[in-house]
Formats: structure tokens, C-alpha cells, sequence
């Protein structure tokens, strides 16, 4: 069994353990396998394990990668966008990727939904909330979530489908699972508001390598793994 295979299974056995710590079906957890800086034939790897989604912080890298998988036949692969997007970067995002998880403002909502082709399916869209409150943190407020979640639930070519954060590294689990638990009470608060245009609001994208059981205890449905299954990353060029 190769080193990435091994990794594959070793994740999915941490993810299942944890569910069943917490009274939770396996099932309710996804992972998305995060590729950032690793070549194409890493992620055709995974695939071929059965992985489906993938996740790319870096834009033009994401992008040519998805062109260069997609040219040797993975066509059923699912890409979410988990970096930073500038406005003047939208257009990549809104034609090239099938999720954005960072959305945290209006403008670039707007681009997104001007700027999605009508041949592809709506946008998959979670927003990103700021649970630390720190100033140089990306993310909406969380009592500001609400609201955005409100207008881009009415925006063509956008499909509102969760929330997601990106907390600071936490030393142990009740404080990881804390941090964890603001994103799920705003995620809560989204959906009890039953926000028209949000029928399909099912997605808490939170945990990573190092904290996924306490993001898993924290009602967490997509963790975003990428050291813990592809190894240490390689520099940036």
C-alpha cells in the first residue's frame, strides 16, 4: 500500500472513531482531501482511492490543476475554493471551481453571481465566519452572518450551503471544540432563520488535520485535511 493510500486510511479511521465517540454516523462527516502546493498525480492518487472533493487555497494553481485533471479524464472531481479571493479574482473562482467557502462579503457575492457561467451548475457557497474576532482574520462578524446569509441566499447562479472557520490553533480539545461550537451556533442561527433560498443549508465546514475529533464533537459535517493525508508540504516556488 502506498504512503498516500496508508494516510487515506488512517484519516478515514480517525474520522469514523471520532464520530462514534460522539454518538455520530460516520456518514454525516465528508472530507475534503486539500491539495494545496501538491502536483496533480498526488490528487490522482486519492482519487483513485474514491476521494471526490478536493480543496485548493492558491487560485491560478487551483486552476490549472483542475485543467490539467480534468484533461486526463477526471471529470467528476469536486473542487472547493478554501483561500482568499480578492474582487479582481472572482472571475477564476465563479468559472472554474464548483464550491467557494470563503465568501465574508457582499461584493464578492455579487461578482460571483454576475460572473458564473449559465452552462454550470450554481455556485456551492458556505460563508466564513471570524469566531477568534481577530482584525487581520478573514471572516464575517458572527453577528453579522446572519445578514450576509440573507442576500446571498437571493442570488442567482449562488447556492448558499453552509458555514465554515478557519479558528487559530488551539493547545488542547475543549478548547478547540469551543472555538468550534461559535461557528456551530451561528450555523444554527442561519438555519432556524430559515432564510428563503436556503433550502439546501446542510454544510458546517470545520477541523483540520490537527483538531478534526473536536471539530467532529462540535457538530462539524466537512473536515478539510491536507498534511495528515498527502505529508509535509512542499515550498512554494
Amino acid at each position: 500500500m502506498t504512503t498516500i493510500a496508508c494516510k487515506f486510511q488512517e484519516v478515514r479511521t480517525r474520522i469514523d472513531a471520532a464520530c462514534r465517540a460522539v454518538g455520530r454516523d460516520p456518514c454525516e462527516v465528508g472530507l475534503l482531501a486539500v491539495s494545496k502546493t501538491f502536483p496533480a498525480d498526488c490528487v490522482a492518487q486519492v482519487a483513485r482511492l474514491g476521494q471526490q472533493a478536493f480543496g485548493e487555497n492558491y487560485l491560478q494553481e487551483g486552476v490549472d490543476k483542475i485543467a490539467q485533471l480534468r484533461a486526463a479524464g477526471w471529470t467528476s472531481l469536486v473542487w472547493h475554493c478554501i483561500g482568499p479571493v480578492q474582487a479582481n479574482k472572482t472571475r477564476l473562482v465563479a468559472e472554474h471551481f464548483d464550491w467557494l467557502q470563503t465568501l465574508d462579503r457582499e461584493k464578492i457575492a455579487r461578482r460571483l453571481a454576475d460572473q458564473r457561467p449559465a452552462q454550470l451548475a450554481p455556485l456551492q457557497v458556505c460563508i466564513q465566519v471570524n469566531v477568534d474576532g481577530g482584525a487581520n482574520k478573514a471572516g464575517v462578524a458572527p453577528d453579522e452572518a446572519l445578514a450576509l446569509a440573507r442576500v446571498v441566499a437571493q442570488l442567482p447562479r449562488l447556492c448558499l450551503r453552509g458555514v465554515m472557520s478557519i479558528p487559530e490553533p488551539a493547545p488542547d480539545f475543549d478548547t478547540q471544540r469551543a472555538l468550534h461550537l461559535r461557528a456551530r451556533k451561528v450555523f444554527d442561527e442561519i438555519r432556524a432563520a430559515a432564510v428563503p433560498g436556503c433550502e439546501r443549508f446542510d454544510t458546517l465546514s470545520l477541523g483540520m488535520t490537527g483538531d478534526l475529533e473536536a471539530a467532529i464533537a462540535a457538530g462539524s459535517t466537512l473536515v478539510r485535511v491536507g498534511s495528515g493525508l498527502f505529508g509535509t508540504r512542499p515550498q512554494r516556488a
